[in-house]
C-alpha cells in the first residue's frame, strides 16, 4: 500500500494548529457577538442548483459536485451566502429587521491550490439584512475592521478599499452603457490593474457588442473613474450629474459614520474594486493588507436582489467573507500568533497509592469547576512526572504525596520559576482560581 496523504489543497490540524485557528475563531466570535450579530450554520452539502441559481453554470468548474445515491445534483459549499439567502427568505416575513447573521464554517472550491488560496478554507460571513440605507453598509465595514483590529492589528496594517457599484453604474450610463450591459463593462473594470491594453480593449468591445458606445472611450474613460482616491475627487468627477450627486450624499453618509467610530484611518476610496460577482448591488468594499505581498484578506458588499432571486422575500442585505489562509499569515508575519500550549490549568501529580484517592477526588471537583486538570495515570517519580506535566504544557502542578494528604494540604508548584505553595484541601478551588489570576504568589509558601 501506497503512504497514505492529505489530499492537495486540505489541511489536517494537529491539536497545536487546532488550538491556532480555534483563537482565530475566538476573535471572530467576540467581535461579532459585541456588534450584535447571531451565529447561524448551513449545511455542507448543498443542491448544485443553489450556486449556479447564483453565480450561473461557469461556477461549477470551480465546485466539488457530484450526483448522490438519489440522484440528486449536488455540491459542497464553495460558500455560504446563497444558503443565507435561502434560510432567510424562508422565514423572513416572521423575522424582526434588521437581521443580524454570522457563521464560521470550512468552504470548498475546486481550484488550484496556491499561496494564500486553498481547496478547503474557512472563512468567516457576517450579514446584515432588511435595512437598505448606508448605516447598515457603515455597520459590516466596522464589524470587518473589528475582525481586524481584535487580533491586535493597527489600523496602519490594513486598508479597507470601498467603492460603488451604484455609482459604476451611473457613471457608465453617461458614456452611453445602459444598466442591462454595466455588469459585462464591470466585468472588465475588473481586470484593470491586471489586463494588457489589448486585452483589455477586446474584452470590452465584446461586453459592448451592438451597442452606439466606443469601447475605447469607454475604457478610457473607466480609467479616469477608477482614478478617483477620495470623497473630492468622486465630487468632482459627478458635478452636474444629478443622479451621481444623490448617490454622493449616501457615500458622505457611510464615510462620516466609519469616521465616528474611529475608522477613518483605515478606509480609503477606491473604484477600480467592483467585486466580480455579478449580485453585488451597491456598496462594495475588500479588505488588504498593508506592505508586503498586500494580499486581500476579506471582501464583501450589497447584494439587494439575491434573496428574491432564491425565492425569498424581497428584502436589501449586505454583508462580507473573511477567510482564515491569508489572515494567518499576516498575523505570523507580524507577530501577531500567540504561542499556544493548548495544555491543562494543572496537571496533579500523584506520589504513591495512598494519595491517589483523595487526588482524584480533588481532580474530580476541580474539572466541576471548570479547570482544565490532567494527572499521572501511572505511579512514577517526582522528576518524571514534573517532566510530563510540563511536556502536557501546564503551568502549574498540584503536588499529593502521602504526607500532605495526612495534613489535608494540596502542594501547588510553579514550573515555570520552581516556587511552591501550600494551600488547604477544603480551599483548593478558591485557591487555584486566585493563582491562575495572580500567580503563585496568591498562595502561601
Amino acid at each position: 500500500m501506497s503512504e497514505a496523504r492529505t489530499l492537495p489543497g486540505f489541511r489536517e490540524f494537529y491539536p497545536e494548529d487546532r488550538a491556532v485557528i480555534g483563537h482565530i475563531f475566538d476573535v471572530w466570535r467576540q467581535a461579532c457577538r459585541r456588534h450584535g450579530f447571531r451565529e447561524w450554520e448551513p449545511p455542507v452539502l448543498e443542491p448544485l442548483e443553489l450556486f449556479t441559481e447564483k453565480s450561473g453554470e461557469e461556477i461549477v468548474r470551480q465546485l466539488f459536485n457530484f450526483e448522490d445515491k438519489g440522484g440528486r445534483k449536488v455540491s459542497l459549499r464553495p460558500e455560504m451566502t446563497p444558503s443565507l439567502a435561502r434560510m432567510v427568505g424562508a422565514k423572513a416575513n416572521g423575522m424582526p429587521k434588521p437581521i443580524r447573521w454570522f457563521a464560521i464554517g470550512e468552504n470548498y472550491r475546486y481550484e488550484k491550490p496556491q499561496k494564500g488560496r486553498l481547496r478547503a478554507f474557512y472563512q468567516l460571513n457576517a450579514d446584515l439584512l432588511g435595512e437598505a440605507g448606508p448605516a447598515a453598509d457603515a455597520e459590516i465595514i466596522a464589524l470587518c475592521a473589528e475582525c481586524l483590529l481584535g487580533f491586535g492589528l493597527k489600523q496602519s496594517d490594513f486598508r479597507i478599499r470601498l467603492s460603488d457599484r451604484t455609482l459604476w453604474f451611473r457613471f457608465l450610463a453617461r458614456l452611453g452603457v445602459p444598466e442591462d450591459r454595466a455588469g459585462l463593462a464591470l466585468a472588465v473594470v475588473d481586470k484593470l490593474e491586471r489586463g494588457s491594453p489589448a486585452e483589455l480593449l477586446t474584452a470590452m468591445t465584446a461586453a459592448l457588442a451592438g451597442l452606439d458606445a466606443d469601447p475605447s472611450a469607454v475604457l478610457q474613460g473607466s480609467r479616469e473613474f477608477a482614478a478617483a482616491r477620495s470623497f473630492d475627487d468622486l465630487a468632482r468627477l459627478a458635478s452636474g450629474d444629478t443622479a451621481m450627486e444623490a448617490r454622493l450624499a449616501e457615500w458622505k453618509q457611510l464615510l462620516d459614520a466609519l469616521a465616528a467610530m474611529g475608522l477613518g484611518e483605515c478606509v480609503a476610496v477606491d473604484l477600480t474594486i467592483v467585486r466580480g460577482l455579478a449580485y453585488y448591488t451597491g456598496f462594495v468594499f475588500e479588505a488588504f493588507e498593508t506592505g508586503g505581498e498586500a494580499r486581500a484578506l476579506a471582501g464583501g458588499g450589497r447584494y439587494d436582489a439575491l434573496v428574491k432571486k432564491l425565492g425569498g422575500p424581497d428584502l436589501p442585505a449586505v454583508g462580507f467573507g473573511m477567510g482564515d489562509v491569508t489572515l494567518r499569515d499576516l498575523l505570523e508575519l507580524r507577530g501577531l500568533m500567540p504561542a499556544y500550549a493548548d495544555g491543562p490549568d494543572f496537571y496533579a501529580l500523584i506520589l504513591g497509592d495512598d494519595a491517589r484517592k483523595a487526588a482524584l477526588e480533588d481532580v474530580a471537583a476541580l474539572r466541576r469547576a471548570g479547570f482544565r486538570v490532567e494527572y499521572n495515570l501511572r505511579d512514577g517519580k517526582f522528576g518524571k512526572l514534573a517532566q510530563a506535566a510540563e511536556a502536557a504544557g501546564a503551568k502549574y502542578g498540584v503536588i499529593y504525596g502521602g504526607e500532605e494528604v495526612a495534613r489535608g494540604v494540596a502542594k501547588i508548584r510553579s514550573f515555570a520559576d520552581r516556587r511552591e505553595g501550600e494551600v488547604p484541601r477544603s480551599d483548593l478551588v478558591p485557591a487555584l482560581r486566585a493563582v491562575l489570576e495572580e500567580g503563585i504568589d496568591a498562595v502561601s509558601p
